[in-house]
């Protein structure tokens, strides 16, 4: 028994730690701490140590050359700011360029970045230097640098299909986004001529934005609440009212159900942007609704459907209805169609209704199956950045300096940085909304039952 437990474990691969490695690899091994590529060179992996040590030059010569400077500017972002000299021999002022702080951070970030990425190769230096000894102390065949291409087409293949994938989402979106999480902690803004040279100020934007008595911090709770309400509503309105319609096509005695769905479905078709636009049109004071309504007598004046606060906010609501709803029905229709057949028959033997059926059967199931579904709806309505700005632009009467009685975080945030280049504000309101969404979005999917029991509807 014995012996047949100890073959089992010998049937799993050595893990080959950098742990490991420093305390029981060989000189050469050891070397590659220092040397990478060492340790493959000295078993004969000559291309693959040759790839290491030029990887580690290029590094060296990268701190060398400004990568050290680069991050010795990033706790200070810059001393010298731009300057108007006098030039005798021209007889003008000329502009002296001074550091620039914004450059200074992206460059400081990107070569923490770098750092990390030779950090996790010299790792892979060291396993690989030591793997090799392993191998090569136990008899075992060490793979030449053609049997590791094979390798990445084989068996690793994993490897060489991501390495793309996940390079492109390092450089293109972790990156900005720790850049533009440190800018929050930065006085980096078109005020007070910040935009070259701009300082480390610590949690104080954070602090200026959530404070209550501050007019900044009055415009963000405002903005927040009118954000939580406007995607409670549209996201609620269209899963209900595009379920409703589901149910009303599906049911039996409806005919051309396949016309009423193309109908919705062509709503679809249209570019959202237009529809928008074309509502918006219809939709002021000398658009045709008001027009048609005061040619038939039913209005004296125009209705202020985007110059009054809750006309505005009522509106682009509806108009949300009107874009969501088919989406909702095309998500459901299908859910709908494979609840068990069996479920409506007991409940009909039973003396069930209507609405007995609906609350106790169709509803539970929907909301089993498309939780995950409506969460994502939620999160999209909170940076649901067309429908407000297309429609009303934010607008009618402005919370505060930046912001108007409709505007969402996305689209305050917006006109801090692109109208107001409030860039340091900017990136705080982008990382509250993120926090915002992913407390919502967490706690409410760990509390449902696509959460909690993953097996089956019961």
């Amino acid at each position: 028994m014995a012996v047949k437990l100890k073959k089992r474990v010998n049937e799993f691969p050595t893990p080959y730690t950098v742990g490991k490695a420093v305390k029981e690899g060989g000189a050469a091994t050891k070397l590659s701490m220092l040397v990478m590529g060492a340790g493959n060179i000295a078993h004969k992996q000559f291309v693959k140590g040759l790839l290491y040590l030029l990887i580690e030059i290029a590094f060296i010569a990268f701190m060398v050359m400004g990568g050290i400077h680069n991050i010795a500017m990033l706790p200070s972002l810059g001393d010298t700011a731009q300057e108007e000299v006098w030039n005798e021999a021209k007889g003008i002022y000329e502009y002296v360029a001074g550091d620039n702080s914004l450059l200074i951070l992206l460059y400081g970030v990107a070569t923490l970045f770098l750092c990390i990425g030779f950090i996790l190769l010299w790792c892979s230096s060291l396993k690989s230097a030591y793997k090799a000894e392993c191998l090569a102390k136990d008899g075992k065949h060490v793979n030449s640098f053609a049997d590791d291409l094979r390798e990445l087409l084989d068996k690793n293949l994993h490897h060489t299909l991501l390495t793309l994938p996940v390079a492109g989402i390092l450089f293109f979106n972790i990156l900005p986004l720790i850049f533009m999480i440190s800018m929050a902690f930065t006085n980096y803004s078109k005020q007070g001529d910040h935009l070259l040279l701009f300082d480390w100020v610590g949690l104080a934007n954070f602090v200026k934005v959530l404070n209550i008595s501050d007019s900044l911090g009055q415009t963000f709770w405002s903005v927040l609440g009118w954000t939580l309400i406007w995607a409670i509503f549209a996201t609620g309105l269209n899963y209900i009212f595009g379920m409703i319609l589901a149910i009303v096509i599906n049911r039996e005695g409806t005919r051309c159900k396949a016309f009423w769905r193309f109908c919705f479905v062509l709503s679809i078709a249209v570019p959202q942007f237009v529809s928008l636009l074309i509502m918006r049109t219809m939709l002021q004071p000398s658009g045709a609704v008001n027009v048609l309504l005061q040619n038939l007598g039913i209005i004296d004046n125009a209705l202020p459907f985007f110059t009054n606060a809750t006309w505005a906010r009522v509106t682009v609501i509806v108009i949300n209805l009107w874009v969501g709803i088919p989406y909702t029905m095309m998500q459901v229709t299908g859910i709908l169609q494979n609840i068990p057949v069996e479920l409506y028959e007991a409940a009909r033997v039973d003396g069930a209704n209507a609405f007995v059926t609906f609350f106790k059967i169709t509803l539970p199931y929907m909301l089993f199956v498309t939780t995950p579904y409506l969460i994502t709806t939620f999160t999209g309505n909170i940076n649901n950045f067309n429908v407000i700005y297309l429609l009303s632009g934010g607008d009618p009467t402005p919370v505060g300096l930046t912001a108007g009685k409709t505007d969402l975080l996305v689209t305050w945030l917006y006109k801090l940085t692109v109208d107001q280049q409030y860039y340091n504000i900017g990136a705080v309101i982008g990382i509250l909304t993120f926090v915002v969404l992913a407390i919502v979005s967490l706690v409410t999917y760990r509390n449902t039952g696509s959460y909690k029991d993953e097996e089956g509807f019961q």
